[in-house]
C-alpha cells in the first residue's frame, strides 16, 4: 500500500516537472517573411504548420519546439512568382517539401514573458543553427508564441544565382499552440 501511494505521488509530481505538450495550429497562426526584390520589399507567407511543442516556462530544460511548414504553400500574392519560387533553384519543393525548426535549448530573458530559443533550421536539406527571442502568452487552451529572426537565403542554397533578391530576409512568427 505504501509503494502504491509513493508511486502515485511520484507520478503526480513528475507531471509538474515536465513541459506540457501543445500542437501548433495552422488556423490562427502566421509564418511570414519579407525580402527585398529589385530593391522593393516583397512579403510572403507559409502555411501547413505541424509539429510538437513541449513548453513550460518554469521547466525550460524539458521544453522543446519541433515544428515545420509546408514549402509548397509559399504565397507572395503573385502566383507566377510563387511557382518560380517552388522550382529547384529556390525551394525545390518536390524534393524538400518541408522547412523545419528543432530547438536545442530555451532560456528565459530578463523581460517578463520573454525567452530565447536556440535550434536548427532546415531549408532545402541544409541545416543551420539559429537563435532568436520570443514571447509566450498563455491562452485559455495553450500559448501564443511570437518571435522573429533574420537569415541569409544563400546559406540555405535558396536562389543562389539571383542578383535581384537581397541576401537577407526577416521571418516573423505568430504561432497559436493548443494543448493536446
Amino acid at each position: 500500500m505504501i509503494k502504491l501511494r509513493l508511486s502515485l505521488i511520484c507520478m503526480l509530481l513528475s507531471s509538474f516537472v515536465y513541459a506540457q505538450t501543445f500542437s501548433p495550429k495552422d488556423a490562427g497562426s502566421k509564418v511570414s517573411f519579407v525580402i527585398k526584390n529589385f530593391g522593393m520589399k516583397t512579403n510572403g507567407t507559409l502555411t501547413g504548420l505541424k509539429g510538437n511543442i513541449l513548453f513550460d516556462p518554469n521547466a525550460l530544460n524539458t521544453s522543446l519546439f519541433n515544428v515545420s511548414v509546408n514549402s509548397k504553400t509559399i504565397d507572395t500574392d503573385n502566383s507566377s512568382r510563387d511557382n518560380h519560387l517552388r522550382k529547384e533553384e529556390y525551394f525545390s519543393v518536390e524534393k524538400y517539401p518541408v522547412i523545419t525548426f528543432v530547438s536545442t535549448k530555451i532560456t528565459k530573458s530578463t523581460l517578463e514573458g520573454r525567452f530565447y530559443v536556440f535550434g536548427n533550421l532546415t531549408i532545402k536539406g541544409v541545416t543551420k543553427a539559429i537563435e532568436f527571442g520570443f514571447s509566450a502568452s498563455p491562452t485559455t487552451s495553450g500559448y501564443n508564441f511570437k518571435g522573429g529572426f533574420e537569415i541569409n537565403r544563400r546559406d540555405f542554397g535558396v536562389g543562389s544565382s539571383s542578383v535581384s533578391l537581397s541576401d537577407n530576409l526577416k521571418v516573423t512568427l505568430d504561432i497559436v499552440a493548443m494543448k493536446e
